[in-house]
This record gives C-alpha cells, sequence and structure tokens, in this order.
C-alpha cells in the first residue's frame, strides 16, 4: 500500500465512495408510496398544453389531482387541483375552461377552472351517484354526462340516518339478474344514463335512459347538433348483445332515430368523423360482448343511412388486446379516432406484447402502423389541428408517462412532456426482460419473457425462479411496467411470463383455442413453458414457483393438480371450480355460451375444465390470496382450494382481504392492502424457496 502513489489511492477510494453512493436501490413492496401513476392527458385545442391526472400516496392514502405540462420547453407541469379525487380533465372547445370529476362521500360532481385564473367550482348538484364519462359539445354550452343516480336506501346520508337511529342496513333487493359489478359494487337497478348539462348554469336532463345495463357509449356530432349512442335496450343484454343498435339523438327536438342497416351484435367506442358523413365503431356479428375470443372489429357506416360494413374483417387483429400491468389502469376497451381529413382512422393495437397506434383507410385496406418500439402507446385526445395529440408511452422498464405525439403522414412522432418516475428509475435496480419464442409439442410458437434478478440480489445463487401467469385470459402480458415483476427480481427471483393460447396479440386462432377447454392448449403450452425453464441454467429446476391471479390462478390451480415441479404455488383471486363459478360471477354465464352445457342441470364441460376436480393429487404448498368484495371470481373458488388442501394435510395459506377490496385492487386498491398483498407474496416464496 505504502507503494502506491496518493493520487491513486485517492481515486481508488473517490471510486469506491461513488460507487457506494450511486448503488442502486433494490425494489421492495414499500416502493407503491413512491410511484407515481399518471393518465388520461388531455391536449388543449391549441397543442399548447396537456392536462393529466397525477395519483401518488399521501399520508398512505392514494391521492390523485391534475396538473397540466407544457407541450413545448422546459417548464415543468404545475398542479392544477388539490381535491385529492379529481380525475378526468376535459378541455372546452375554445380553451378556455376546464370540466372535471371530483370525488366525495356523496358521490360524484363536474367542477369547473376558468384558464385565465380562479379556483375550481362546483358545477352540477347531481343527487348522489356515479359519473363514467362526459363530452363537451362543440358549441361548448352543454356536456354530454354518463351518471348513474344512488337508490336511496344505499346513499351515504340513508346510512348516517341509520346509524344515528341505531338501525342495520338495509337488504339488497333485485329482480335483474345485472345488479352488482366487480370494482363498481352492489347497485341494484340503477342505471347508468345519458344527461345534457348546461356549462353555465349546471342544470341537467336525461336525454337516454333506455339502455338495460348502462354500457352505452355516445359521441357528439361535429356540429353538435346530434349525439350517437350505442346501446343495448334488450331486456337479456347480460346474455346477448345481438340488439345492439346506434340511436342518433336530436338535441333540439330530443326525437331518437335508429340507425338502419347495422349489423347485429355489440358496438362500443363510437366516433363521429369531423366532415359529418359518418360513424365509426368497435364491433362484430354474434351474441357475445366484445370481450370474446373472437377479434373485435373496426365498423363504418353513413351517419344517416347506415349500411355499416367491416374494414378489418380480413385483417386477423383485435381492437381489444389489453395489456396487463400493475402502474397503470387497466380497461377493457377500444381507442378511435378519425383524421382530421375524415379519410382515415386511427385504432389501438395490441400484438405480440406491444400496443401501437396504427391507420387505415376508411373504406379498408391495409393497417399502416404509426409508432414503433417495445413499448404500450396509447393516445387520449387530440388538438383542434388534427396533429398534435396527448399520449402515453410505457415500457417494461420504464412507468407510463405524458408524452405529446404529432401526427404525420405515414409515422406518429413522440416527445415525453412528465417525467414523474424518471428519478425513481434512475436510483432503483430495474431489472429488464428479454423475450424469447419456444415451440410446444404441437408446433405452436409462444411468446415468452425471461427477467433476472439485478446483479446485488441476495438470492441468486439459489437460482429460485417464479412462473407468472397471466388472468383474462384474453388479454396479454407484455412491454409493461410490473411493480410486483420488479419486486420479485430484486429479492432474487428470476421472473417468467409467457402468453400461451387464450391470450391476445396473436391472432384469432391462438385466442379462440381454449374455448371451452380451459386447461387444453393453454396446458400444452404452459408444459413447455416448464421444460424451458427446467432446461435453463440459471434457474435450479427444484427451486422453482408457480402463481399467478384471475384465470393466471385458475393455471396455477391446473398445473399443481397435473405435475408436482413447483416447489410452491400461489393462486390469486383463483378459478376452481367453472361449475360453482358460472352462478356466482357478475357476469353470469349463459346456457351453452362459451362454455358447453350450463352449470345446473348439464355442468359436464365445466367440471371437465374444472382444477378443483384433480386437487386429490395435488402435493405442491400453496399460498391462496382472496378478496372478501371479489364479484368477478368470489371467494368461495379460493375457499375450496384452501379447504381441499387443508382436508389433505396440504401445506396452505389463507389470505382473506376485506370487502372493501375487489377483484383488482393489485392493480389499483388502497395502498395498505397492496403492500401487505405483496409482503405475503415474498414471504411465502422466501419460505418455499431456497
Amino acid at each position: 500500500m505504502l507503494n502506491v502513489p496518493l493520487f491513486v489511492l485517492f481515486a481508488r477510494i473517490f471510486s469506491c465512495m461513488m460507487l457506494i453512493m450511486t448503488k442502486k436501490k433494490l425494489i421492495t413492496p414499500e416502493e407503491l408510496d413512491n410511484l407515481v401513476s399518471v393518465g388520461n392527458p388531455q391536449i388543449a385545442p391549441d397543442a399548447m398544453q396537456i392536462l393529466y391526472t397525477r395519483k401518488c400516496a399521501k399520508d398512505g392514502v392514494n391521492h390523485t389531482t391534475i396538473w397540466l405540462a407544457q407541450t413545448k420547453g422546459t417548464v415543468k407541469p404545475r398542479q392544477l387541483t388539490t381535491g385529492g379525487k379529481d380525475r378526468m380533465p376535459r378541455w372546452s372547445p375554445d380553451g378556455t375552461k376546464v370540466a372535471f370529476i371530483r370525488e366525495s362521500k356523496t358521490g360524484s360532481q363536474i367542477y369547473t377552472i376558468d384558464m385565465d385564473g380562479g379556483e375550481a367550482q362546483q358545477l352540477t348538484h347531481f343527487p348522489e351517484g356515479s359519473i363514467t364519462e362526459m363530452q363537451w359539445s362543440p358549441t361548448n354550452g352543454s356536456l354530454a354526462v354518463s351518471y348513474r343516480k344512488t337508490e336511496e336506501p344505499y346513499t351515504h346520508a340513508a346510512g348516517e340516518t341509520r346509524k344515528e337511529n341505531k338501525e342495520s342496513d338495509p337488504p339488497i333487493i333485485t329482480e335483474s339478474a345485472w345488479y352488482r359489478l366487480d370494482g363498481d359494487g352492489y347497485f341494484g337497478h340503477a342505471r347508468f344514463e345519458l344527461y345534457l348539462v348546461d356549462t353555465t348554469t349546471g342544470s341537467y336532463k336525461n336525454i337516454w335512459s333506455k339502455d338495460t345495463m348502462g354500457f352505452f357509449s355516445f359521441c357528439w356530432s361535429p356540429k353538435g347538433d346530434n349525439i350517437a349512442i350505442a346501446t343495448n335496450t334488450s331486456k337479456d343484454a347480460i346474455t346477448d348483445s345481438l340488439p345492439t343498435k346506434i340511436v342518433i339523438h336530436d338535441v333540439s327536438t330530443g326525437k331518437n332515430t335508429i340507425l338502419p342497416n347495422c349489423t347485429k351484435g355489440p358496438k362500443d367506442a363510437i366516433i363521429w368523423s369531423p366532415n359529418g358523413k359518418y360513424l365509426a365503431w368497435a364491433g362484430r356479428e354474434g351474441d357475445e360482448s366484445t370481450y370474446s375470443t373472437e377479434n373485435l372489429e373496426l365498423y363504418v357506416a353513413s351517419a344517416t343511412k347506415g349500411n355499416a360494413k367491416s374494414i378489418t374483417s380480413d385483417i386477423d387483429r383485435c381492437l381489444m388486446a389489453v395489456t396487463l400491468s400493475d402502474t397503470g389502469d387497466v380497461s377493457f376497451g377500444s381507442w378511435l379516432h378519425w383524421t382530421h381529413d375524415s379519410k382515415n382512422i386511427l385504432v389501438k393495437i395490441g400484438w405480440h406484447g406491444e400496443e401501437q397506434i396504427c391507420t387505415i383507410s376508411r373504406n379498408g385496406g391495409k393497417l399502416k402502423t404509426l409508432t414503433t418500439g417495445k413499448a404500450i402507446h396509447s393516445i387520449s385526445n387530440f388538438a383542434s389541428d388534427g396533429k398534435n395529440c396527448a399520449m402515453m408511452v410505457g415500457s417494461a422498464t420504464t412507468p407510463p408517462e405524458i408524452y405529446v405525439g404529432k401526427l404525420g403522414a405515414t409515422t406518429l412522432t413522440t416527445k415525453q412532456v412528465s417525467f414523474e418516475n424518471t428519478q425513481w428509475c434512475q436510483e432503483h435496480a430495474v431489472a429488464t426482460p428479454k423475450d424469447t419464442w419456444i415451440t410446444s409439442k404441437d408446433k405452436t410458437k409462444i411468446h415468452c419473457w425471461i427477467m433476472r434478478p439485478p446483479s446485488q440480489a441476495a438470492n441468486r445463487r439459489n437460482k429460485p425462479a417464479v412462473l407468472q401467469i397471466h388472468g383474462g385470459p384474453h388479454c396479454q402480458y407484455g412491454w409493461m411496467f410490473f411493480h410486483e415483476f420488479q419486486c420479485l427480481a430484486s429479492a432474487g427471483y428470476t421472473v417468467i411470463y409467457c402468453n400461451p393460447r387464450g391470450s391476445k396479440g396473436y391472432g384469432r386462432d391462438h385466442c379462440d383455442a381454449i374455448r371451452n377447454d380451459w386447461g387444453g392448449a393453454d396446458w400444452v403450452d404452459m408444459q413447455s413453458v416448464i421444460a424451458m425453464m427446467q432446461k435453463d441454467k440459471k434457474i435450479n429446476r427444484k427451486n422453482m414457483g408457480v402463481m399467478g391471479g384471475s384465470y393466471g390462478g385458475y393455471m396455477t390451480n391446473w398445473i399443481v393438480g397435473h405435475t408436482n415441479e413447483f416447489t410452491g404455488a400461489i393462486t390469486d383471486r383463483c378459478v376452481s371450480n367453472l361449475v360453482s363459478m358460472g352462478g356466482n360471477s357478475d357476469f353470469a354465464d349463459k346456457e351453452d355460451g362459451y362454455f358447453g352445457g350450463n352449470f345446473w342441470s348439464r355442468p359436464e364441460d365445466r367440471w371437465r375444465q374444472s382444477p378443483i376436480r384433480h386437487f386429490g393429487n395435488v402435493e405442491t404448498p400453496m399460498l391462496i390470496i382472496h378478496s372478501e368484495g371479489d364479484l368477478r371470481c368470489n371467494i368461495e373458488q379460493g375457499e375450496q382450494v384452501f379447504a381441499a388442501l387443508k382436508l389433505r394435510g396440504i401445506e396452505a395459506r389463507f389470505v382473506r382481504y376485506p370487502h372493501s377490496t375487489s377483484h383488482g385492487f393489485s392493480r389499483g386498491g388502497a395502498l395498505d392492502m397492496r403492500k401487505h398483498r405483496l409482503n405475503e407474496i415474498l414471504s411465502w416464496w422466501n419460505r418455499q424457496l431456497k
């Protein structure tokens, strides 16, 4: 040491200090408190500013406010509202005002802000209820609003009165099969209806109340004289989308006219062309909803004569191929937008784990991709020039951020304008997944991702690995940031995830392969993924776990009933028994629909595909995670798994989350519950995997 020149010694000491100072943090469940979720960007009519929502932790709870970013220059975004429960900002067509929704204990109300200055002012005074969508009229004078009034016995005021009188909560009474929805709760016979709100006085009137389920979509005509509504008024709407129609509402007369010559089947995301001559929507022929193994197609029709035609029927792409994540809202819907000249339509397409913006002529033809890269792209709205737009872009290593896009003849260029998580990503050991393709036994190509743990992760020498299986099943994993995956990687686990048959993003046949055959082609594909893991030299084949949520929980249950290759398993908000599932989900299974037979007198198909049928074979220790407030996959599905394991003497742990949580709480629920769940997962793997 004495022979080393002082400047070299100092350089070495400085390098060591810098290494210590710049050592990146491992990602833990608690880091949820420091991640920011952005959403719903809206570009101003003059394209100079973009509104967006910013959700982050404040005092241990989610706090959502509206922010304003400049599209040019380097000025940092500024906070526009402070309510903490503000969402859905919308520019007025002249750019002078912003309308948004503010939530409270007594429901949703619309507020407005004058962009020349001043505080937010309450515009509406709806009775207690919910708002799901609102659109400014092109003339600034009205807002079209989807609003549902809460039934009186279930209002906040009624609840407070019962507390004062020491009375019990009332029963829920219904004569409709549609009375609850996961994440929305029990709403009884109340339905979302369409209202017009005067933007000066806040007065409102109902213009459409006939939709059976309240799932209608709507849009203004360019002149603001009409509103198009895609709606299903059938009493059997919960099981039959054939009657879905397009209604044209005349704003001045109140007259409703049904658009003629439209195909029978679901219709959603309706949009009016700028020249007023055409309507476009996402749909298909048939009685199923927009969520199906079949591709959701793009339809164009005359705004007066109808004559609807699918212009993508010969293109094997689905308009609803959703990519899952836990750092942003997941919406099973479509996005469409007309170009300024009314000649082309923009759509968002999920394909091979990406989501890209594409364009197609209104007359049909080739689908042209405008964006590129291993990323998730989405557009919210366009400025008045029809060129500039508000976007969100995310990847597997960066949570979504706000961008301004500019539409050209053949490309859509992007510029980032929010940097909410940039520093967080720089400070943390974010694992980078690599994708690969494998071939299953029947020659099917399966898209897989491998996420290795960062170098400083503690468990790398034991080579543990976790296979993650997505829910749906008709959606996809892909190039989207997943905090849960990053937690596992930071804890030393190699994370494997894939899109087996049943997934969207690989064509109609790939998705349709498991229709009425869960545990068939998907299990063939998963066996090949398991074999890939076993051959991986960086994975200890005796130190592997499997986990998944919803349908991913189904497949986890199926796997442990058919193989003992995994040391442990986690089944989350699972499906275990398709017979009982048929009647206790918020969407009841109709007879001879997606599954054959029915769940009351012809249950054979459902029982054949039920994992619980094979639990006499299970030897794998299991953690069962479920929410008592789950209305999609009822908690009895997890209870059956736990009961079967305990009766057979198999190691099991059951974590039941309260009624305040729902099926999707791992993505957007209360922060304390989300962190608790992640810590339970890590604790279980620490217990089962060496």
